[in-house]
């Protein structure tokens, strides 16, 4: 396995933090991108520093908001000038959202697609020309099987966002493949524990409007759904494998890392659904002669 020069957005916590150690580890070069990092994210910032230092790997933080473009691109620009080089873009960062979609408004709509869709395009616009110069490189997009598979009540913002982002990161991968860079979609299920994810969701601005539903005909839906989707995770579910999953993505040879890797314990039904999708992608290339969009040509 090659030595990958790595930035990985939100890296604060949650996968983020995970990945960003667990690629350390595998001996790779690793960017962990956030926010506020001489801030709020200090602590975070120090963690990371003490993980590098106790395990003698190469961990390394960034200050990286996805919500600036300034931000992003001195991120980005700070990473090429100590390294030369990057080879590796991971989209983590995001925010979840719980509660019913009518109470969210349309601003808090609008920042929650700002965190989760259009981070990746800053992150993408400010990294790729350097990744297309190389005529080599990978991206991995952290989706959710949320944005195909079972779509639990009141997170319908986030499920939106991550549906998209989805979206587009399809998109961008037939646009790389003759760049010579891959795209590798990892797509975690509904992991109530391990991450900050639920515990730091927003909440609707209207209060008014959400109370009408709290206390209307669905009351009680909130706690239920929450109940449920703890119940269908298997008590050994670990968060650490999305990590791992990861891992064995950047280390595999150019050529050989697969579109989709799904990571599910509760098995929402997503992998079913990508997985038709996916063919009748790869299907309508074919019929339209650019089957050989479907696959990175080697450049170098």
């Amino acid at each position: 396995m090659s030595k990958q020069v790595i930035i990985i957005t939100g890296a604060s916590s949650g996968f983020g933090a995970l990945t960003a150690r667990a690629l350390a580890k595998a001996g790779h070069t690793v960017y962990a991108g956030m926010r506020a990092t001489e801030g709020r994210n200090a602590p975070a910032v120090a963690d990371a520093a003490e993980f590098a230092r106790d395990n003698n790997v190469d961990l390394r933080s960034v200050e990286l908001d996805v919500a600036s473009d300034a931000s992003v691109v001195s991120g980005i620009a700070r990473i090429i000038a100590d390294e030369g080089r990057l080879d590796v873009i991971i989209h983590n960062a995001g925010h979840m959202s719980f509660g019913p979609a009518e109470a969210f408004t349309p601003e808090q709509f609008a920042e929650l697609f700002d965190i989760n869709v259009l981070s990746t395009q800053r992150v993408n616009r400010a990294a790729l020309p350097y990744l297309r110069k190389q005529g080599t490189g990978l991206l991995v997009w952290v989706s959710s099987s949320s944005s195909r598979g079972g779509t639990p009540h009141y997170l319908s913002p986030y499920f939106a966002a991550k549906a998209a982002m989805d979206s587009l990161a399809v998109s961008y991968a037939s646009e790389l493949t003759r760049w010579g860079i891959e795209t590798s979609i990892i797509v975690p299920g509904a992991f109530t524990r391990g991450t900050n994810h639920f515990a730091h969701s927003g909440s609707p601005d209207d209060t008014a409007r959400a109370a009408e539903y709290n206390e209307g005909p669905y009351k009680g839906v909130p706690e239920q759904a929450l109940q449920g989707l703890a119940a269908l995770e298997p008590a050994d579910a670990d968060a650490g494998t999305v990590a791992v999953a990861i891992v064995d993505v950047v280390g595999k040879p150019f050529g050989t890392r697969p579109f989709r890797v799904h990571i599910d314990p509760s098995e929402d039904g997503a992998e079913i659904v990508n997985g038709i999708a996916d063919r009748v992608r790869a299907e309508l290339f074919r019929r339209i002669g650019l089957g050989d969009l479907l696959k990175p040509a080697a450049r170098n």
